[in-house]
């Protein structure tokens, strides 16, 4: 029985954005009785509590009434009592029974809400009613329990378990048949209106109606599960949520998604989520009531109440009231479980809760998306959530191919979605988009047209974005945007919204799925709009831009050039640490040298952009005087010139960072900072020369040697390339390939041209897997290619097993074995067994792997090998072995 909410709520939450994850909602079940014998005792459980109903009055020991007209919460047209027209017992039966009230009562009818509080409170257990329950359109009875001490919060925070409740029995349903459901529920989460529910409707036989006759209804509650019973029947099973952790103890995501608390810490003060038995951990008691209209009962069937229904009274006919314990363990309330095949299945009578879903930690490389732009992500379809319309791509005279949205007569949102449940292209598949790591500067930016208004002239447009399966949403009008403004028939404008804003609105944009543009909801109708170009990312996106004119060779882009003096720069070899490198010689005639990239002296003719690393890039290079100018005190100069020689800086070595003058003989590293020089006056946006020289005309004689020649950001990150080869020629480094158990030592052979040396493995009369193994303490984390990396290798079998049911297995695992897949080579994406004598590919997605429940932080063995114990006579070979983007 639903508290300060109300069940309209429930109704819409259907269509709403908030439940777009299918949060279990009232899916129906339907059973067969004739297999089911309700009158056997139930086993394992211990009456501790009960209420026959044998006197002649309600006992007041056990029952607590309720005295108010406050509608439940749900605007309900009843006011509870304590009269004994309401509330008596008769022949054993207690009857709770709502009457018309007199004229000008505060409300038109009157009933009774009885309670165990602080009577009868428990934690764990098997709470059962046999009931009769009333019927006609706005009947609402109810046995349910609430916290005894609100320990979490507000309801719904200390959560609330409806055993069982039913609306307008025996009225016409939306099938068309006659109304004869009940429906078990959940309600717990966040505080009042952002509260959770799940629940089931359990729908009884065609010739049987729980108004007709007595049925018993029950919940067994144990620690982290709750189980529904009608008749002995159990028809829905929900479990508090498993979070998924990687081998470093952070959240990845969920194993099952189940129920969850908000709270206030006691400690901290802060509120937090968690996803253990909280809220259902604590005493409850047990209520009783009949309840007359309100929202929901209101909002089906045949609407409204139906005054002829209660003209007569409607009475909710109570046999008994029974609570059992488990005696195998009353702490947890376990080992006294009635279960029958399919209760532990989604696809049967578990439920999905509604707990917000932890996002995986992120791999901090900022990489742009693009949503639609020219054509469809297949990721990310256009999506119209209720209106029943199919957004198409149109052609726009300015922009070229955009998405155009039409809104009907039925209320809708429509946008871009990446749910799996909504992709429908086979290339498709749910990415959610983590944009943490640009949260400092990134956006999300859109362009759109509106071709015809709302009918509504004053209806607001808004966007709303959603992340984690709808775990977390912010809304907002449009006109919040950066640009501020609102949309202009036939105008295409530009909007922009600051992650750092709609993190501060409390979106986890680290898992973005969902973003809507639409005009209020129900105030849409005959809007038709254009959106085009839907991208998240921000400015000067990407790795850090760097450019090696000289290490080890030159550049050909960027070639040794002597400007003036005649001469061809040559590659010579130095030290060890040096290598070859650039080499400069000047004669009698004055001359600058060094490296150009302009066409004019065989460069490519691209200068380089360092506008984005200005604050912290520099210019670098070590130099190496062979043989000194034939006057020492020539001193020696840095130029760099951009754009063709517009700008240009010159400047002496010793205002280098190092302020150091040239040693002969010594190699010396000089480095400026790319916003001193621009400071000087260079356009660092297209830098095209760099000449290392001494003065003009003074450097008759010298000899130079230039190494390590580049322009970058010391200061930044290094690239995450997220790709590791385990195996090609040679073991990668921290990576041996082994033999479990076997007591060989697989060794590395030379086959044919394509393959050259590979790992070589032999299996004997001892059972053992094979395969690669990293180092103690030594993972790979792949974690940055997950939306499209695989784990890949060649194979050929050499010598099959002797025992010919032998299959071939693949097996990956985390470090510590905190988590391991093991998959037929036959389940890769290519499909296929090994063939004696030849070399074969294996592909298994990264994505595949996580989802059998893989930690990919954390990689350290690989194993390829026929089944255990019947590999003897196994010889085979592997190589190319990756975990990479293919």
């Amino acid at each position: 029985m639903n508290i300060e909410t109300t069940h309209i709520t429930r109704l819409l939450a259907a269509i709403s954005l908030v439940t777009l994850a299918g949060c279990g909602g009232d899916s129906a079940t339907k059973s067969n009785f004739e297999n089911v014998d309700a009158s056997e005792p139930v086993s394992d459980w211990q009456m501790v509590w009960s209420d026959e109903f044998e006197g002649s009055a309600i006992d007041t020991n056990k029952w607590n009434y309720e005295l108010n007209c406050n509608g439940g919460g749900n605007n309900e047209k009843q006011c509870y009592t304590d009269s004994e027209q309401n509330a008596f017992i008769a022949d054993g039966v207690l009857n709770i029974v709502a009457l018309p009230a007199e004229e000008g009562a505060e409300k038109p009818y009157t009933s009774a809400r009885l309670n165990t509080r602080y009577n009868a409170d428990f934690t764990y257990g098997r709470f059962e009613v046999r009931a009769k329950l009333p019927s006609g359109q706005g009947s609402w009875p109810a046995f349910w329990m609430l916290p005894t001490d609100e320990v979490y919060g507000t309801w719904p925070r200390s959560g609330e378990i409806d055993v069982l409740e039913s609306v307008n029995l025996k009225t016409p349903d939306e099938d068309g048949g006659i109304e004869s459901s009940i429906h078990g529920t959940l309600h717990y989460g966040r505080a009042w209106p952002d509260n959770s529910y799940t629940g089931k409707e359990f729908k009884f036989p065609e010739d049987t109606n729980p108004a007709d006759d007595f049925h018993t209804y029950a919940v067994e509650w144990q620690e982290g599960e709750i189980r529904w019973y009608v008749d002995g029947y159990l028809y829905a099973t929900q479990r508090q949520s498993e979070v998924r952790t990687n081998a470093s103890g952070e959240a990845v995501g969920l194993k099952h998604r189940g129920w969850f608390a908000e709270y206030f810490e006691q400690g901290s003060g802060e509120l937090e989520t968690h996803w253990d038995s909280a809220p259902f951990d604590k005493d409850f008691h047990l209520l009783l009531n009949l309840a007359v209209g309100g929202d929901w009962p209101e909002n089906v069937n045949d609407l409204g109440v139906d005054a002829s229904a209660f003209e007569n009274g409607q009475t909710f006919a109570i046999d008994y009231v029974r609570v059992y314990q488990c005696a195998s363990n009353p702490e947890t309330g376990k080992g006294c479980e009635t279960i029958r095949p399919g209760y532990n299945s989604l696809d049967d009578a578990l439920l999905e809760g509604d707990a917000p879903i932890p996002s995986p930690p992120s791999t901090g490389i900022a990489t742009p998306l693009t949503i639609f732009g020219e054509s469809f992500n297949p990721n990310w379809p256009a999506w119209d959530c209720c209106g029943g319309s199919t957004p198409a791509i149109v052609a726009d005279e300015t922009q070229g191919d955009v998405v155009e949205f039409v809104v009907g007569a039925e209320p809708t949102v429509m946008g871009f979605i990446s749910r799996e449940i909504f992709i429908t292209d086979e290339a498709g598949k749910a990415s959610p988009f983590d944009a943490s790591p640009m949260l400092d500067e990134g956006y999300v930016r859109f362009k759109m047209k509106v071709t015809s208004a709302p009918g509504t002239a004053d209806a607001a447009w808004l966007v709303k974005l959603e992340s984690n399966e709808g775990s977390s949403a912010v809304e907002m009008p449009i006109t919040d945007s950066l640009e501020g403004v609102s949309p202009v028939v036939g105008q295409w404008q530009t909007y922009t919204f600051l992650l750092k804003d709609l993190d501060a609105a409390d979106l986890d944009i680290s898992a973005i799925d969902v973003i809507m543009v639409f005009p209020a909801w129900g105030a849409g109708e005959g809007a038709v709009y254009l959106i085009d170009d839907v991208e998240i990312t921000q400015d000067n996106l990407g790795v850090s831009p760097e450019l090696t004119i000289f290490e080890n060779e030159q550049n050909l882009a960027w070639p040794m050039w002597d400007c003036c003096g005649g001469s061809t720069p040559v590659e010579a070899m130095d030290d060890e640490e040096h290598g070859l490198t650039a080499e400069f010689s000047i004669g009698a005639e004055p001359t600058v040298m060094g490296f150009n990239s302009r066409t004019s002296s065989g460069g490519a003719g691209e200068s380089f952009d360092a506008s984005s690393i200005l604050d912290e890039g520099v210019i670098q290079f070590d130099l190496k005087v062979t043989s000194a100018p034939s006057d020492p005190a020539t001193p020696w100069l840095f130029k760099v010139e951009s754009n063709e020689g517009d700008s240009a800086v010159e400047l002496e070595l010793t205002a280098s960072v190092e302020g150091e003058a040239p040693v002969t003989g010594e190699w010396q590293t000089y480095t400026f900072k790319l916003s001193d020089l621009a400071a000087a006056g260079l356009d660092v946006s297209t830098i095209d020369v760099l000449m290392i020289f001494p003065a003009w005309g003074a450097g008759e004689g010298s000899v130079y040697r230039v190494d390590n020649v580049k322009i970058y950001n010391p200061n930044a990150a290094p690239a995450a390339t997220g790709e590791l080869t385990v195996f090609k020629d040679t073991a990668a480094e921290q990576w041996s390939i082994w033999d479990c158990c076997g007591g060989s030592t697989p060794t590395t052979e030379t086959d044919d041209d394509a393959h050259g040396a590979v790992a070589q493995f032999s299996i004997g009369s001892t059972a053992t897997v094979m395969g690669f193994i990293a180092d103690e303490d030594v993972s790979f984390d792949a974690s940055a290619i997950l939306e499209n990396g695989v784990v890949q290798f060649d194979m050929k079998l050499v010598s099959a097993p002797s025992n010919i049911d032998a299959q071939w297995l693949f097996k990956i695992e985390s470090i510590g074995t905190s988590s391991a897949v093991e998959l037929a080579l036959s389940s890769s994406v290519e499909g296929q067994a090994p063939v004696t004598g030849e070399w074969q590919t294996y592909t298994f997605p990264l994505q595949q792997l996580f989802d059998a429940g893989l930690d990919i932080s954390a990689l350290n063995v690989i194993m390829v090998f026929p089944s255990w114990d019947m590999g003897d006579g196994a010889l085979y070979r592997i190589d190319n072995v990756i975990i990479a983007n293919p």
